[in-house]
């Protein structure tokens, strides 16, 4: 194995996790969540009703943003590997991510531009989604198979740690809090205004910032195998596309093992875009609690993406599928019978616990510990399965396949959330769709091979 080749394989998920740790989960989403609520207010929404609007628009958003990527990611693998590169992929959307991270600078805390914002974190969600079906087709040529699960959850490992000390930097030394300081007792560093919340809003520009500088290792070591240079034949791409897709009929494990990854990364996924929404308006999260928040999930992301990796590579990853798929389900049930007052209808005493911390609070950071670490030894795992279910030479439109069954229904999680959310004006019922998602997820298991099919 080449160590150099992996640990630029590796810095993918170093540089591009800020994008999930920052944006997505714990610092921007629960910003938007706060500004977006103020705007609902100042409309006349009650509380509750403007915490329900915030929500439902970032669902509609992340709706679109998926469906956008689902129709996509498969097309986009097939001509890759027509044309046998993948690395120019990576470079376009690379960009996209750049430019959709920085972006998020311009979402003021009055008079906000909430469909802008919305839009900019969009592109850029597409980039990192289209870059990591490119960069993950490239794993089944990095080592043999029998090692392809650890260094999958090594990977995911080392991305989450990223995560941590990305979010560590962001509050130590830019993220306000409520006082004007930031985590670390220090003014916003280059001058940035609190009143203005440039220090919260230079999350955008300092994750654009991280991504180009952790990619150069990625671009300096990792080469594709040599090979022919084809041009782009789109109609051979979607032909041979097609035939993979009609081959399904036939390939019940992989048929199955689509559906149930479907399914359960669609309803992580929505876990953590809808997580920093929940903290912010269900528990009143500040910004500040949040991103500690972050730092405990994605400590406990790292460690148990690691030791994911290991089980993988001793048992396989269909057992720590389903060990995480349990999990995450437990997790949902908890977060829709909680709320700041009570846990499934029983009245919680307003004494502290931790600190400031009440008993939700307590419980919904040991929930963070539990969707970081099960969130990320499931990917890691899936990610191992599906090398199972396909090969080096196809491994692109393998993966495509991959990102489609993840985002083929990207936009029916967040459709479900914000459409529950708002028939119900109730955040916690909006996200039990999630709860029918995983166990449909496990029970289509049954169907999956452990070690993929006999002939690919």
């Amino acid at each position: 194995m080449n160590r150099k080749r992996i640990w630029g394989w590796w810095f993918f998920d170093w540089a591009s996790q800020p994008y999930h740790t920052l944006l997505v989960t714990f610092i921007f989403s629960i910003y938007f969540a706060e500004v977006a609520k103020r705007h609902f207010i100042t409309l006349g929404d009650s509380t509750t009703l403007a915490g329900a609007h915030a929500q439902t628009l970032w669902g509609y958003g992340l709706s679109i943003t998926g469906a956008v990527i689902a129709v996509l990611a498969p097309i986009l693998g097939a001509i890759a590997d027509t044309s046998g590169k993948r690395m120019p992929w990576i470079w376009l959307f690379s960009t996209f991510y750049v430019v959709g991270a920085a972006g998020s600078w311009y979402l003021m805390p009055e008079q906000p531009a909430l469909i802008r914002a919305v839009t900019l974190f969009g592109i850029g969600m597409i980039g990192v989604e289209f870059a990591t079906i490119f960069t993950n087709a490239l794993l089944p040529g990095l080592a043999p198979r029998d090692e392809i699960g650890r260094l999958s959850g090594s990977g995911f490992a080392f991305g989450y740690l990223g995560g941590v000390v990305s979010l560590a930097v962001m509050l130590a030394l830019f993220a306000e809090t409520p006082g004007g300081k930031t985590l670390a007792g220090l003014d916003p560093l280059f001058g940035l205004d609190p009143g203005q919340r440039e220090g919260t809003r230079f999350v955008g520009p300092f994750t654009a910032l991280w991504y180009i500088l952790f990619m150069i290792p990625f671009f300096l070591w990792v080469r594709e195998p040599r090979g022919p240079r084809r041009p782009i034949r789109i109609g051979v791409a979607l032909r041979d596309l097609w035939t993979l897709i009609r081959s399904l009929r036939h390939r019940h494990s992989l048929a199955s093992w689509l559906v149930s990854s479907m399914l359960s990364r669609d309803a992580l996924n929505a876990l953590y875009g809808f997580g920093g929404v929940y903290a912010g308006t269900v528990l009143g999260w500040p910004v500040f609690l949040a991103g500690v928040f972050g730092v405990v999930s994605a400590v406990s992301a790292s460690l148990i993406s690691w030791l994911g990796g290991r089980a993988d590579r001793r048992w396989g990853p269909k057992p720590v599928v389903i060990a995480c798929i349990l999990m995450l389900t437990g997790v949902t049930i908890t977060l829709v019978g909680m709320s700041r007052e009570s846990l499934f209808g029983i009245p919680v005493a307003a004494t502290p616990l931790i600190a400031s911390l009440g008993l939700p609070d307590v419980i919904f950071f040991i929930c963070g510990a539990l969707i970081g670490g099960a969130g990320g030894a499931l990917q890691a795992s899936s990610r191992s399965l599906m090398v199972r279910h396909t090969t080096e030479q196809r491994a692109t439109e393998g993966f495509g396949l991959y990102a489609l069954s993840g985002k083929a229904t990207a936009f029916l999680a967040p459709f479900l959330i914000a459409t529950v959310t708002d028939l119900t004006g109730n955040q916690r019922i909006g996200i039990s769709p999630l709860i029918l998602m995983f166990l449909l997820a496990l029970i289509l298991l049954v169907w999956v091979k452990p070690e993929g099919e006999a002939e690919q």
